[in-house]
């Protein structure tokens, strides 16, 4: 009786999922009507390498209760790690590789291939506080080495005290290997701003050093790896998506000069700070610096492009060097500009471009003759449609003088040369 409720519930669906191919040829509906198969009868793996070759559906019997079995199910995971061609030669220790069809995808060792290319070059940073000849408690926190004579990125926090009003940058660190060997680091820089610093190191042979990525090219949901030594525990790998890829200080409560970062899902506990944030490639996109106290899956990390740009101003100026215009700016889209035009007629006719809501008294903008509602569309000569650009351009050029094109009511167009100063950070 079983056996005929279930062939009869089989031919039911057959016919409902015929009409519906009827009704839409691209409705990929597959089911069979064939004989319920044993309970236990499973597929050669020659069977199943031929239904991934071919982009047929293959049968699960142990997906649908007995005596359903039969039905397929739609094979997702055509891009895994294990090849159709020559899923007979992948061993149980997954040694014979792991073969993507295109580098965005996740295969079976992806995420273990991009952790042990970094892993070596991953440290545990450490150091003391000494108050009075008294040692107060051990600051623990990661750190990844970026060349092989020693130079390590980490975060400022860990090597520097900012809870003081006057910041006291620890000169000297411990920095363990994963290997487990030691060595005292000497804290050449620290930016508070961005939280990044460079610590160096001495060893009589080359140290293993990870690979800059670029963070320029990622998008929400690419895969990244996370490493370090939470709660002091080393050599530990977590992984997770991009969630944003300019989270703004701003939306972060934080105030001060903007500043944007990653922001993942990966897991980060106290110690992973001065951790790398790491593509499938095995390369460098970021730099972990804090979590949202509290919450599950938000985790952000300075992205590694600003990060290059912090390590060449410590090594021309020994400092980052900011340039400040005191100008409030908010970036133009399409919408934007529609409802600022339905709101006021005289809004000038830009397609793109930066706003100008707000200009500091006694700012350099301010004397350059900026207005709020203008709208900036090009600086130093070059067309912009972002702050991202604008803070490009000036790079760490303070006092060299800048020239603006700006559209204001009206559609009048106004020339003005602004001089940055270089920002102070308790602006």
């Amino acid at each position: 009786m079983l056996l005929r409720v279930g062939r009869r519930a089989a031919l039911l669906l057959a016919a409902t999922a015929a009409f519906s191919r009827l009704r839409d040829p691209d409705t990929a509906v597959y089911v069979s009507a064939s004989p319920p198969q044993p309970p236990r009868q499973a597929f050669s793996s020659s069977a199943a390498a031929e239904g991934l070759r071919s982009g047929t559906c293959l049968f699960s019997p142990y997906l649908l209760p007995y005596p359903f079995q039969g039905f397929p199910v739609l094979n997702t995971f055509t891009s895994a790690s294990v090849s159709p061609a020559n899923n007979g030669d992948q061993g149980s220790d997954g040694s014979s590789g792991d073969p993507r069809c295109c580098p965005a995808c996740l295969g079976r060792n992806s995420i273990a291939k991009a952790a042990s290319a970094v892993g070596p070059a991953v440290v545990n940073i450490s150091s003391m506080h000494d108050m009075h000849g008294w040692v107060n408690e051990q600051s623990i926190g990661s750190g990844t080495i970026i060349d092989p004579d020693g130079t390590i990125l980490t975060c400022a926090h860990v090597v520097a005290d900012f809870q003081s009003t006057k910041a006291i940058v620890r000169r000297k660190v411990s920095v363990t290997l994963q290997d487990g060997r030691e060595f005292e680091g000497v804290v050449l820089n620290a930016d508070r701003l961005s939280d990044i610093a460079v610590v160096k190191i001495k060893s009589m042979t080359p140290l293993p050093a990870a690979r800059l990525g670029s963070s320029s090219q990622l998008q929400p949901g690419d895969w990244v790896v996370a490493l370090g030594c939470p709660l002091s525990l080393q050599n530990t790998v977590t992984a997770g998506i991009v969630s944003c890829v300019d989270r703004k200080s701003s939306d972060l409560g934080l105030g001060g000069l903007r500043r944007e970062y990653l922001q993942t899902d990966c897991a980060i506990n106290q110690g992973n700070s001065g951790g790398p944030l790491v593509n499938l490639d095995g390369e460098i996109i970021g730099v972990n610096v804090m979590k949202v106290r509290n919450a599950d899956g938000l985790s952000f990390a300075v992205p590694i492009d600003s990060v290059i740009k912090i390590v060449d101003n410590f090594n021309k100026n020994g400092r980052v060097v900011r340039p400040w215009l005191g100008l409030k700016m908010l970036d133009l889209n399409p919408m934007i500009i529609a409802q600022l035009k339905e709101k006021s007629s005289t809004f000038p006719d830009v397609r793109k471009g930066v706003l100008v809501p707000m200009v500091t008294p006694a700012s350099p903008a301010e004397q350059a003759g900026f207005r709020p509602g203008d709208v900036v569309v090009e600086f130093g000569g070059k067309p912009v449609e972002s702050i991202k650009e604008i803070i490009d351009i000036m790079g760490d050029k303070v006092g060299i003088p800048f020239k603006v094109l700006v559209k204001r009511a009206n559609n009048v167009t106004v020339t003005l040369t602004v001089i940055p100063e270089e920002a102070d950070a308790s602006r």
